[in-house]
């Protein structure tokens, strides 16, 4: 059973830069890249164990159903604590929730803080405002025609034997479908970009018109929402702080396009849904959980999102978070995760989000061309579930650009790719059956064997058999 996670940074990006949720995915060799809204927690950040970061200054509050309104006011004094949103998503409401989660600012330590509401009346559960951010690094600034090895497998032309092999599954006549819709959790993504034009959503109910046309408190919310800067423009090229060339590489590889040239992504169709919530500083379990609760209320209403990819972490353990995730797995959403950079045991060490044992999550190891395991992974024998390419990856960035990157945040979207390309083979195919079909298939190999629970690596045309 996998154990609680957390999700751990490289040590190379915290000491450099001193926020929270990391996109942990990658591992960057400048810190150039580091993104987070200008809006993003301003206050000092605190070290909580390990590499877990949060806001200080702020908790997160969730009230039992039925709390009077004096025993959460009693909590709010006990902390000293200010009120200054509620968040009540629609997720949370179709799940039974009326109280939603309270963002508090305290006058106070946040961990003591925490402590003494953990318990109290009409509490269920209080935490930090944890910090997330991501971590991928540029190793190449140059992009050159044949180096996806990543798509590659052992008998494709060109071949790489530790490929991810969807280029197999191409050559068969699978190249996904404009019906099947992804998530990408992440920073932004450049939609005019010349390899992901025409692949990023448009919502038919809520065109850029200044008004809120489908309700749901979001206006404009077009091609989906930046949580972190409050508005409905996902790519900002660098005018609020935040290049976005992390989010536009993952995407890359989930979608990007065959037009003959630059990059192209496992899934040639498809339908790529932001939910924007790290910045130039990071981003907060405040905001990741909107993010995730979002996609979520879009499934509710009948788009067929059947998956989120999550190349980010940082933070300890939160049952806001959690909660959220969970609500996506009812929903029929994955959660395909980044296992993280720091070369450590999630086994031991949890990291977060990659670590929740829930049935919607996958945790991704990476591994590089030769097949070894990269140097900076994370593992786990019973928290990290797979392996996929995520050295010298090649993708779309910023300003119409390529870039090739290192990192699980870069293993992470060619599994979560897969997983729309079997949906595309598969329609209708629930949770469980995804989840098996991607992990049943796995290849066995040297380097993942008593580290990951499949002791294997990706296979997306294998996949599609199951």
């Amino acid at each position: 059973m996998k154990s609680m996670y957390n999700f751990l940074t490289s040590k190379a990006l915290i000491a450099s830069v001193v926020i929270s949720f990391t996109i942990a995915s990658c591992q960057e060799t400048s810190v150039e890249n580091q993104s987070s809204a200008p809006s993003a927690p301003t206050g000092s950040v605190l070290r909580v164990s390990g590499e877990s970061e949060f806001v200080e200054g702020e908790l997160l509050i969730q009230f039992k159903e039925g709390a009077s309104a004096a025993a959460k006011q009693k909590a709010f004094d006990k902390v000293k604590g200010q009120p200054v949103e509620k968040i009540l998503t629609k997720a949370m409401e179709r799940a039974g929730r009326k109280e939603g989660l309270a963002l508090v600012k305290v006058n106070k330590n946040v961990l003591e803080a925490v402590a003494e509401l953990n318990g109290a009346e009409g509490v269920e559960f209080a935490e930090p405002n944890y910090l997330y951010q991501h971590t991928a690094m540029s190793t190449d600034t140059y992009f050159t025609n044949g180096s996806l090895w990543g798509m590659y497998g052992p008998s494709t032309s060109p071949a790489s034997p530790y490929g991810s092999n969807a280029a197999a599954a191409w050559a068969a006549g699978n190249t996904g479908s404009a019906t099947v819709y992804v998530g990408v959790i992440d920073e932004g993504i450049q939609l005019t970009h010349q390899d992901l034009a025409g692949q990023v959503w448009v919502n038919p109910a809520d065109p850029t018109d200044g008004i809120d046309n489908d309700g749901n408190g979001l206006v404009d919310d077009t091609n989906g929402w930046d949580f972190a800067n409050k508005d409905g423009s996902i790519y900002d090229g660098g005018t609020k702080g935040t290049l976005d060339d992390h989010g536009t590489h993952v995407s890359g590889t989930i979608g990007g396009k065959a037009n003959g040239q630059g990059v192209v992504g496992v899934n040639w169709d498809i339908k790529l849904i932001s939910a924007k919530f790290l910045g130039r500083r990071g981003g907060t379990t405040a905001d990741a959980v909107k993010a995730v609760d979002y996609l979520t209320s879009l499934k509710n209403r009948g788009i067929n999102i059947v998956a989120s990819n999550n190349s980010w972490g940082g933070g300890g353990y939160s049952q806001a978070l959690f909660d959220a995730i969970a609500r996506a797995n009812n929903a029929g959403i994955m959660f395909i995760a980044a296992a993280g950079n720091s070369g450590t045991n999630n086994d031991v060490t949890a990291s977060y989000p990659s670590n929740y044992n829930l049935p919607n999550v996958i945790a991704v190891a990476a591994i590089d061309k030769n097949g070894a395991l990269a140097s900076f992974s994370q593992y786990g024998a019973t928290t990290v579930d797979i392996g996929a390419p995520g050295v010298a990856i090649n993708s779309t960035t910023a300003y119409n650009t390529y870039s090739s990157y290192n990192g699980t945040s870069m293993a992470t979207p060619h599994v979560t790719g897969a997983v729309a390309l079997y949906a595309s083979t598969h329609p209708g195919a629930s949770v469980a059956q995804i989840r098996n079909a991607i992990l049943s298939s796995a290849v066995p190999t040297a380097s993942l064997a008593g580290k990951t629970v499949t002791g294997g690596r990706l296979d997306v045309n294998a996949a599609l058999s199951k």
